[in-house]
């Protein structure tokens, strides 16, 4: 359900902007006091006419601005509690990976100097220092550019204020399908395909590991029986603050399912015993180049949780504002915000996977953004028979690097719905998470290996990993083969 959405708001200008309204409000409760069947007729008359001046108006702007730095609120790089997490520490340590000042917040004194301005920040990124803002004014970048801390303002979405959505209510999901004689139910070949029953009969099903899905939201996913093993880090909703991320888009739900869903019978995940932050990046209501800053600040809050895998079934290109949209020319991992985050969630660490795409059968045809990231593992969709989904994005990327890195089943994958039953979805988005997952499960089973060796290993696992193409990357990886051909190396935990 898509949903709309009122700020909390400043007054902007003086009262008298509001007498107006006052005057025609009075007017109509006169009016409806001789005759009291008027006075539910002009409710909504009365109720609009008591808004502020610049709401009839709706249209808001965004503009991202970009800082000279970032201020100086006293953090160290030798302190690092003081801004990172015990886990976040300790992945940097284990990867000889050094806090760097790229690490700190953006001062507190930085955003109240914008603030004065009468805008009101949104979202931040510390990797880029910038701040996103909102205004009603779409000149008010000419006053920011102002500002000494400035160097830049941009232009990144304009959109009517929503109402929340409304709160749920205590309904429990419970699928009514009918459990199978297998273990993983419908499930079952998505994870066969990968060779990914073997390594979970090995033992290593996800536990211990801390997982970051990023998405459109996770509707229902705190009611649906399939989730009720689910190990749960916490929420956050980068696009309203504040907010659950169990209302309203459902996409998440389906996602997090192919990875977590834990009903022997009907559908068991890739890594069902993994821990899970959920994170909303996405606002449905429109496509604008704020996806990225919101998508950017939960990889950011990701890495302060201290995750060791990401996996994001989200990917942008074109925007409701066409000269925003991107050229293909740009498909170097480099050009996009969001494609700079991928790669550098990976510095820190992080194991990221990212979709390929559904841009397959489209003009466009190719990988969307960020799947273009170096250090990154991409995903493209095949059927059942192996064979490259039609809608899955292909690749290389612009600078020649291969793309996607490898697929997995993304015709009829299986997923939970918002109601709690199994059904099957097409999209890179849900072969992300299967193989995601699978790659959860390895890593647990391979804790001294860095994500990028991870990443690695299963390339040199693939089907065609000595021929990959645009289609299939490095082909289908054998998680099994993988986990059999590292402990055969004899390495040992560090």
């Amino acid at each position: 359900m898509r949903y709309f959405r009122i700020r909390k708001i400043e007054r902007i200008g003086p009262a008298s902007n509001e007498l107006p309204g006052f005057f025609i409000c009075y007017t109509i409760y006169i009016f409806a006091e001789k005759d009291k069947a008027t006075m539910s007729k002009y409710l909504s008359i009365l109720f609009l006419c008591c808004l502020p001046a610049w709401l009839w108006a709706g249209e808001n702007y965004r503009f991202r601005v970009y800082l000279k730095d970032k201020g100086d609120d006293g953090y160290r790089v030798e302190e690092p509690e003081a801004f990172l997490s015990k886990q976040a520490i300790e992945r940097r340590a284990k990867n000889d990976i050094a806090v760097t000042d790229a690490d700190f917040p953006i001062s507190r004194s930085y955003i109240d100097m914008l603030s004065e301005t009468g805008v009101i920040p949104v979202v931040q990124s510390k990797w880029f220092a910038t701040v996103v803002v909102e205004s009603p004014d779409s000149t008010v970048a000419e006053q920011l550019q102002q500002l000494a801390i400035v160097d830049s303002v941009k232009w990144i979405w304009k959109g009517n204020l929503r109402v929340p959505a409304e709160e749920k209510g205590e309904d429990r999901f419970v699928p009514e399908d009918e459990p199978l004689c297998n273990e993983y139910g419908y499930a079952h070949k998505q994870i066969k395909m990968l060779n990914g029953t073997k390594l979970h009969e090995a033992g290593f099903q996800g536990e211990g590991m801390r997982v970051a899905v990023i998405d459109a939201g996770f509707m229902n996913a705190d009611r649906i029986s399939a989730f009720d093993s689910l190990r749960l880090l916490g929420t956050h909703n980068v696009v309203f603050p504040g907010k659950s991320v169990f209302v309203g888009d459902d996409h998440g739900t389906k996602v997090l399912s192919c990875l977590a869903a834990d009903i022997p019978g009907v559908m068991v995940g890739t890594a069902p015993k993994a821990s899970y932050l959920l994170l909303k990046s996405e606002d449905s209501d429109s496509e604008y180049p704020v996806e990225e800053d919101y998508w950017t600040a939960a990889v950011e809050y990701a890495d302060s949780a201290g995750v060791d895998v990401i996996s994001s079934s989200l990917g942008y290109f074109a925007f409701d504002a066409d000269e925003l949209s991107y050229e293909q020319a740009a498909l170097d991992g480099k050009t996009a915000m969001i494609s700079q985050a991928a790669h550098l969630a990976a510095d820190k660490g992080i194991l990221v996977f990212c979709s390929a795409g559904n841009e397959g059968n489209g003009d466009w045809e190719k990988i969307t953004f960020p799947s273009d990231a170096a250090g990154i593992f991409t995903v493209g969709a095949i059927d059942e028979d192996k064979k490259k989904s039609g809608f899955s994005s292909i690749g290389f990327t612009i600078d020649g690097r291969v793309k996607p890195d490898a697929v997995a089943l993304g015709t009829s994958s299986c997923v939970i719905g918002p109601n709690g039953s199994v059904r099957y979805a097409n999209g890179t988005s849900f072969a992300t998470p299967i193989l995601a997952g699978m790659g959860v499960c390895l890593w647990q089973s391979l804790p001294w290996l860095n994500n990028r060796e991870m990443i690695e290993l299963l390339h040199r696992s693939s089907s065609q990993y000595k021929h990959p193409d645009t289609e299939l990357g490095y082909g289908i990886p054998d998680f099994y083969k993988a986990y059999k051909k590292e402990r055969k190396n004899g390495k040992r935990a560090k």
